[in-house]
Parts: C-alpha cells; sequence; structure tokens
C-alpha cells in the first residue's frame, strides 16, 4: 500500500476515536493523560507572551478546549513551506518556543508522552513539529499546534525531526510525491537555511541525527501501537516501521546530499 494511503486511512480511524470538532473560535477534542500537563504548558508560553501556541480554555475528564488559530495546517500546510520564507520562519517559531520553555516548571503530577528512549534536555520539545501541526498565513508559519508528544529533550530532537521533513531528508520520489515539491530540492541549502534561521551551528552530522530521530520514532511508534493507540496502530499494520527502517536504510546510502 501506498504510503499516502496509509496514512490516509489512519488519520480517518484517528479520527473516528478521536473526533475534533473545530468551530470559528474552538477546537474541541477528547482529553488524554498528558492534556493537563499540556495545558499547564501552553499557558507558560502564552504568560511569556507567545500567541504562537494554542490558548487553553478548558478541560474535563473527557474533552479539552482550546482557542482556534486561523490559518492553513494539516495537509495545507506542506505548500506554506516550500519556498525560503516559509523555511526560515517555521525554524524561528520553533526557536522561540524552545528558548520560553526553559523556564517552565512541570506540575508534580506531569504526565508525558514521550518516545521511549528520550533523553533530558535543555529545553521542553514538541516532539512532532512537521509542516502539518504548523499554522501558516501568508506563506509564513505563525504557530504550532497538537502539543500531544510534549517532553524535555535535548532542542536537537525536534530540529533534527523537523529537518526530516522540511529539507526533506527524503528520497526523490517521496520529495516530489509526498511533499509536494515541483521538483527535487536542494536538500543541503534547506538544511543549511534552517539552521541558519533557529540559530544552532551547522557543526554536526545531519544524517545521524535524523537517523537517531528516526529510531526514537520507530519505537515509540511501536510502543503507542502495541497500547492499542490510533493512528499508530494502523500505521504499524500497515508496514510503517518497515517502511521507516527502508528510509534509514536510503538516508545511510545517501549522507552526501545532507553534508558539504
Amino acid at each position: 500500500m501506498a504510503k499516502d494511503e496509509a496514512l490516509s486511512r489512519a488519520a480517518e480511524v484517528n479520527e473516528q476515536l478521536r473526533p475534533v470538532t473545530v468551530s470559528a473560535e474552538t477546537v474541541t477534542r477528547l482529553a488524554g493523560p498528558q492534556s493537563q500537563t499540556v495545558h499547564s504548558f501552553l499557558r507558560h508560553l502564552r504568560e511569556k507572551g507567545l500567541d504562537c501556541v494554542p490558548e487553553p480554555l478548558s478541560l474535563s475528564d473527557e474533552t479539552e478546549v482550546l482557542r482556534y488559530i486561523d490559518g492553513d495546517s494539516g495537509g495545507d500546510g506542506w505548500k506554506n513551506q516550500h519556498d525560503e520564507q516559509g523555511l526560515r520562519s517555521a525554524a524561528q517559531l520553533l526557536r522561540r518556543i524552545h528558548d520560553a520553555s526553559a523556564g517552565w516548571v512541570p506540575p508534580q503530577d506531569a504526565f508525558f508522552n514521550a518516545p521511549p528512549t528520550a533523553a533530558d534536555g535543555d529545553v521542553f520539545v514538541h516532539g512532532d513539529p512537521g509542516p502539518w501541526n504548523f499554522v501558516w498565513r501568508d506563506g509564513e508559519a505563525v504557530a504550532l499546534l497538537d502539543w500531544d508528544f510534549l517532553h524535555r529533550a535535548p532542542r536537537l530532537d525536534d530540529v533534527a525531526y523537523a529537518l526530516l521533513w522540511f529539507a526533506p531528508v527524503r528520497d526523490d520520489e517521496s520529495a516530489l510525491e509526498w511533499h509536494h515539491f515541483p521538483e527535487v530540492p536542494d536538500r543541503r541549502a534547506r538544511i543549511d537555511a534552517f539552521l541558519d534561521a533557529y540559530g544552532i551551528p551547522a557543526d554536526f552530522d545531519v544524517a545521524d541525527a535524523v537517523i537517531r530521530r528516526r529510531h526514537a520514532t520507530i519505537e515509540h511508534v511501536r510502543l503507542l501501537a502495541d497500547q492499542g493507540s490510533e493512528p499508530q496502530k494502523t500505521w504499524v499494520a500497515e508496514g510503517s516501521l518497515e517502511e521507516e527502517a527502508a528510509e534509514i536504510d536510503w538516508i545511510e546510502a545517501n549522507r552526501h546530499l545532507f553534508t558539504r
């Protein structure tokens, strides 16, 4: 099965199990064990003056309500990061959030839906900062949504994950058919632009960093699937872990595309 089709089917399953209701003002969805922790974190960022994350409005045992942020997101987000302006805006937004996260003190009963291999770090990371989770207006990233995988980690964890999807650190076919680039992009130039905009030295092995992050994703998806979580259970059933392993092999074989 093609990856697009598998992901589409998984998204349908997830929507059935965790429906989302969107109005002009609010987003309502089922609460999870991490929701209270996430709301505390979002309030911290907003108290720091960041309006680039959702405002928590209410939380019960069953549902959470957040303020709706208008703009392109989900599948509509991909096109906004094709040019360097969009790419850099996402990196700059991620840096602002990471920096503001450093002073947050989690609640004593905090719950983090983190990869089993997660290591302590200097910031709290998003865990899933792909183009679909950003909100875009006029070609620039203005917000970052869906903080279910919030956890403490080195900031490079989020940066490496973002590079996978923004560069992308994927094969030509994926860049054209899945990321919808009009032509295969200069991955190294996009990596340089993202790191420059984020403000992190490009003095590390990008391939190694992305591979480590992909292995962490594999372990997290496997754990969630074993727990019966969707869409991870569907992804695993459709062969996503095997596809992830094949993509890691491709990165290993094409390191020259990501280094100077």
